[in-house]
């Protein structure tokens, strides 16, 4: 009988260290690295709603108190300040079009490149047409949502467009 015990003592260690490793692993904060596949169509479904002119849909595809900055603009937090960037350019260009030109995907690193297409028929606006490329460094979150994004897009040329 001793060696049995000794077995099941050992059975029980072994199980409760690989528990919680599996515990831990996964509830850890740390950001998931999504397969290419799901992370390009991610990215397809935020190019959708870029041109849905929901900007709430924007705001979704981040992590509640994440993050995005563009050029050397105010950063948005939260979701609420996101969706009133988004919203910003969704009122300034009502025909606008977002196109997603490429998603580099490179170890932890996430590059979302786009187009925007539209015209600068909003309140105030130029009614000019613009043309603008640009893109987007993203940190994914733990839950596969955007964490932080950092923009840039060259804004002499943007500018130079609406005049």
């Amino acid at each position: 009988m001793p060696h049995h015990r000794s077995s099941y003592t050992l059975v029980g260690v072994a199980f409760a260290i690989l528990f919680t490793a599996a515990l831990f692993t996964t509830c850890t904060n740390t950001p998931t690295a999504m397969e290419p596949k799901a992370m390009h169509a991610f990215a397809e479904r935020y190019t959708k709603a870029w041109c849905s002119q929901d900007a709430a849909s924007v705001a979704a595809h981040y992590a509640g108190n994440g993050s995005l900055k563009i050029n050397t603009g105010v950063e948005a937090v939260g979701r609420t300040a996101i969706t009133a960037s988004a919203q910003a350019f969704m009122s300034a260009f009502p025909d606008m079009i977002v196109r997603m030109d490429s998603l580099v995907l490179d170890g932890d690193r996430r590059e979302y490149h786009w187009t925007l297409i539209g015209t600068n028929t909003g309140p105030g606006g130029s009614g000019k047409p613009v043309h603008s490329s640009g893109y987007e460094e993203w940190t994914m979150s733990a839950d596969g949502l955007i964490q932080n994004s950092l923009g840039h897009f060259d804004e002499a040329e943007y500018a130079r467009q609406l005049q």
